[in-house]
């Protein structure tokens, strides 16, 4: 049974790169992201189409790659948490998290008894179909899922200090745009008060010796961030990459 290695990594303070999935699941997918240097994948089900159905075939195609698969829930609730999870998602991005007892409740999902309230169901997906004891399944599910709540409204932000201290969070995940709306700054991310925002993310997980992680649109972005403490950082996404190389490519090839 697998487990996570980007986890020990992210918690030693490494740095890893991938990108967020909102549309494109052909079966060459992740191949083709970890052939381009990606070491995971956010797919994304709160704003696109994908079911899970798509999801399990991705992590499926994706298992023997060392691409690791997270995913944003549809809804945060106990069946779309431990169902994810069934599927062999192993990273959890989850939207709008405002509490440390909304954090601790989700942690709970996340594992089986009496560490938390997850049911067991073996010989499936998450566990590869294979055969194994019984007891070290539930070790290795218990120590390789990465929760990774998002600090996106004014209520999440002013309450990080306690949702990081939750055992079972190993991270968190900014959300610019929603958390702009949040503070009655519409799209203005670069407004100072955003700025100021971005980096109490960073700051303060790495006060409580725990990653932040993002989603940047440019390089440019992507290395600011990096450079104030962001350490999982999302590459775009697939839409916006693909459009971005399209417009470039197609400038350069019309110029003289």
């Amino acid at each position: 049974m697998r487990g996570n290695p980007l986890k020990q990594r992210l918690a030693t303070g490494e740095t890893a790169y991938g990108t967020m999935v909102c549309e494109f699941t052909a079966p060459g997918m992740p191949a083709a992201l970890h052939a381009a240097g990606a070491e995971f994948a956010i797919y994304d089900m709160e704003h696109t189409g994908l079911d899970f159905a798509d999801l399990k075939q991705q992590v499926s195609y994706g298992r023997s790659l060392g691409l690791v698969p997270f995913a944003r829930p549809i809804e945060k609730s106990y069946s779309a948490v431990t169902r994810l999870l069934d599927i062999g998602v192993l990273g959890l991005m989850l939207q709008m998290v405002e509490s440390a007892e909304e954090a601790a409740r989700i942690v709970s999902w996340t594992r089986y008894p009496p560490h938390g309230v997850r049911g067991c169901s073996f010989g499936q997906s998450h566990d590869d179909y294979a055969p194994g004891d019984f007891r070290e399944k539930i070790r290795v599910s218990n120590e390789r899922v990465i929760v990774m709540p998002m600090i996106e409204t004014r209520r999440g932000l002013e309450a990080i200090d306690e949702i990081l201290a939750v055992d079972g969070v190993d991270g968190v995940h900014l959300g610019q745009f929603d958390l702009s709306l949040s503070l009655d700054l519409p799209g203005q991310v670069d407004h100072p008060a955003l700025q100021d925002a971005i980096d109490k993310i960073a700051q303060t997980a790495e006060r409580h010796g725990k990653f932040a992680a993002c989603l940047a649109v440019d390089p440019v972005t992507a290395r600011d961030w990096r450079k104030r403490g962001f350490r999982m950082i999302s590459c775009n996404y697939d839409v916006g990459l693909m459009q971005s190389a399209l417009v470039n490519f197609i400038a350069a090839t019309r110029a003289d």
